[in-house]
């Protein structure tokens, strides 16, 4: 199993456990509402997209990476393709950022 394949294994278990929104709009809400720990954008989402989740995120403090595709983001955690991801709960957040290998405060 390749380290992208476990971080992305990682998201189903999150998604399972009910710790994850997805899609703009829900990922938009949740980190407004300051329940984000972290925001995943897929690499071929839009350069408007990334652009919108990476000033959002700066401004709520909410540690955001670009990973995977849109059609991976979305197979893993059981939906349709998935520009966004946004993990709410903070012990998975660190855990996603570990396997990824950024030293990132969550």
């Amino acid at each position: 199993m390749t380290q992208r394949d476990r971080v992305l294994s990682m998201l189903g278990m999150a998604a399972r456990a009910g710790k994850i929104e997805s899609g703009e709009f829900s990922t938009e809400k949740a980190v407004k509402s300051g329940r984000g720990r972290l925001v995943i954008v897929a690499e071929d989402a839009s350069g408007n997209t990334k652009k919108m989740f990476t000033n959002m995120c700066k401004y709520y403090e909410v540690p955001l990476v670009v990973f995977g595709t849109k059609e991976e983001l979305g197979h893993w955690i059981g939906k349709a393709y998935r520009a966004s991801i946004c993990i709410l709960d903070e012990g998975f957040a660190k855990a996603v950022l570990k396997k990824i290998n950024l030293n990132m405060e969550v």
